[in-house]
């Protein structure tokens, strides 16, 4: 049965989103993808002129993919809660979608319009900006480094996850609880202005 030109692109983003995560950008090539999606060359190159062009849709869609999800836990509540929930979807998607992370914390060869991991996490960091900036500012402390708290929370929990995607141990969960363990409980104990001790 003849695809449509809808299906037939999306089985050939599925067959390069495949191969991407198994080879990498550079490993894979547009005759494998023709050939594991049985079609030939000119298939690919008509939609999506080439390698480049299929690999910036499967980055633009594993990234909104991710950063709906992140971007959905961080609405109401109380802010260990949503740090909890946010370090639980970022590993829930490591889990559920490892061939998309693994793409994502390479790094990408090709311009998308999303970016590169490091400006996914960027956007993550903002969204997670504008919640510890609510919270600095409800306990006294300076709004102004909420930015640079949410790049450091941010980059602990994708770390983390990276670290985890190969690991796999301990559970998920016990990964989150851990991640907020540290967190938080830094968090909770700010000093209003922190200074080195030197020796």
């Amino acid at each position: 049965m003849r695809m449509t030109g809808t299906e037939r692109r999306q089985q050939l983003v599925t067959v390069a989103r495949e191969l991407f995560a198994e080879k990498g950008f550079d490993g894979t090539s547009v005759e494998e993808i023709a050939h594991r999606a049985n079609v030939s060359k000119p298939v690919v190159y008509e939609h999506f002129g080439g390698k480049e062009g299929i690999y910036a849709v499967v980055v633009d869609r594993e990234t909104q993919l991710l950063l709906d999800r992140m971007v959905s836990t961080l609405h109401g509540g109380h802010p260990r809660v949503m740090l909890e929930q946010a370090a639980v979807a970022l590993l829930s998607y490591v889990e559920d979608s490892h061939d998309g992370f693994r793409i994502l914390v390479r790094d990408s060869p090709v311009a998308s319009s999303t970016g590169t991991f490091s400006t996914l996490l960027n956007d993550i960091a903002s969204q997670v900006e504008h919640i510890l900036a609510q919270q600095f500012a409800a306990r006294g402390y300076d709004e102004k480094l909420a930015a640079l708290y949410a790049q450091a929370l941010v980059g602990m929990v994708a770390l983390t996850g990276q670290w985890w995607l190969d690991a796999r141990k301990p559970k998920r969960d016990e990964v989150a609880a851990h991640l907020v363990n540290l967190a938080w409980n830094g968090l909770s104990h700010l000093e209003h202005k922190p200074r080195r001790r030197l020796d």
